[in-house]
């Protein structure tokens, strides 16, 4: 997962600031050098890296941090404030122009995303009651208006097309116009990348600019490019003047340093992540969030919200009632994974988890097949045997197990599971009450936003 490293690397930075009482002006110094190292480690640029070290430590060696009870928590602190300051403090949200359509274009290098997130952002404001267009203006690559066609057509949001005869510009053009009489109120332009910056690029991109003046110049970069990614934010931001930044494959093994960087180096925002290869696989960028998983803090909020997505309303009250007259099944279980797996892959959803941190994820091995398998030997039972998991005699078993492709020794682990889970249930329902997802999703439910600010508040 995307900065496993650079958390673990940091947590034990901290330690070393911790097994000591009270710190000194060196102490901090020392524990500053394994910090910088972990940040140039992660791919984080050479000049981000020297400026935040410099805040941190002229912050850290105050006279309030060496002489207070807790200095150790107080560097924390402190690197956490800083993290978050450099990839720029609050949420930079799209800006909708007050006159419609609001024109987005998709600028980057090819493989770095360009297409797919168009259409990502499309599903997503698609989602809060947009009118969406995408406009194919790439007609140099092989098959690219094809590909946006094909994932226009997966998320049901109309493409704008000319052919690859005509230029991007008169496309870009008549795509914004074609929304205009059309009534779509938000247009995403997406336009040709290359596998390295050149002239005649950006001239055409410049050109695109200057005839239809968009609201919005997103520039698309691959986190797996390291260093790379930053170098292409700053000539893409010195030619166009972007308005953001999306990063892309942030659900890799990525060092994750563009992030730290990009804002540092162009002054512009990271607006939205690409988390996936799914086409709803898109957040938008928090500066807090993201510092917090960083330092292996969780994120909350952010998984809240997954689950409040995934959150099926009438089917936990079902599932309530189920549980409250002691009726959970196999059927039930099965129902209970396949909403999670909405929320996203387990690692994902682990890293959101304060504590997990990446070292921890690692040794886990959280194996996403182990939950087709289960889905694989439930759909092998009969509903009888769903039911009433008791029947499943011996010879039953081995027949499920050669229906599902798997063992006997998973099956019987299967089983052993959900017993287990049935008695968890079962004690839910007589004492505390009952969370939405099965012991899960309880987050979309009683566990809200506005409950945790709440409860701070109170704190």
């Amino acid at each position: 997962m995307t900065f496993s490293g650079l958390a673990d690397k940091l947590s034990s930075a901290f330690k070393s600031f911790r097994s000591k009482g009270k710190l000194t002006e060196s102490d901090v110094k020392a524990g500053m050098r394994e910090i910088k190292l972990a940040l140039l480690e992660a791919d984080v640029n050479f000049k981000v890296v020297k400026d935040f070290i410099n805040k941190v430590t002229e912050r850290a060696v105050g006279a309030k941090v060496l002489e207070s009870l807790m200095p150790a928590q107080q560097i924390v602190k402190i690197v956490n404030e800083e993290l978050i300051e450099l990839m720029g403090g609050t949420q930079s949200k799209v800006n909708i122009s007050p006159k419609p359509p609001t024109v987005i274009m998709m600028t980057g290098l090819q493989g770095a995303g360009k297409t797919t997130h168009a259409a990502k952002l499309a599903l997503h404001f698609k989602k809060q009651g947009k009118r969406p267009l995408l406009v194919a203006c790439d007609v140099y690559r092989p098959a690219a208006i094809k590909q946006l066609e094909v994932v226009g057509s997966q998320i049901d949001v109309p493409v704008f097309t000319m052919g690859d005869k005509i230029s991007p510009v008169e496309i870009a053009k008549a795509g914004v116009e074609h929304a205009k009489k059309n009534g779509y109120d938000m247009v995403f332009v997406d336009t040709a990348g290359r596998l390295h910056i050149d002239e005649d690029m950006m001239e055409e991109l410049k050109n695109i600019k200057a005839k239809v003046e968009p609201t919005e110049i997103l520039l698309v970069v691959d986190a797996m490019t390291g260093q790379d990614a930053v170098n292409v934010a700053q000539s893409f931001n010195d030619l166009l003047d972007i308005t953001g930044v999306i990063v892309t494959k942030m659900d890799g093994d990525t060092r994750g340093g563009a992030v730290l960087s990009v804002r540092y180096v162009t002054g512009k925002p990271i607006k939205y992540v690409g988390t996936g290869e799914k086409l709803d696989a898109i957040e938008p960028f928090y500066p807090d969030r993201m510092a917090s998983r960083i330092l292996g803090m969780g994120d909350v909020l952010s998984l809240i919200e997954k689950a409040e997505q995934a959150y099926d309303e009438k089917k936990a009250a079902e599932l309530e009632q189920k549980l409250r007259e002691s009726r959970f099944t196999l059927s039930d279980y099965l129902e209970q994974f396949q909403q999670i797996r909405k929320m996203g892959s387990m690692e994902s959803l682990l890293g959101m988890m304060p504590g997990m941190k990446g070292l921890d994820l690692k040794d886990a091995k959280v194996d996403e097949k182990q939950i087709d398998r289960m889905e694989a030997i439930i759909k092998s039972m009969t509903e009888k045997e769903r039911e009433d998991p008791d029947i499943i005699t011996p010879s039953r078993k081995k027949r499920i197990a050669n229906g599902s492709g798997t063992s006997v020794e998973d099956v019987n682990k299967l089983l052993k599971q959900f017993e287990q889970t049935n008695k968890l249930m079962k004690q839910l329902a007589q004492g505390k009450g009952i969370p939405g997802l099965g012991g899960f999703g309880g987050f979309g439910s009683r566990f809200t936003k506005k409950k945790l600010k709440k409860n701070k508040k109170k704190k």
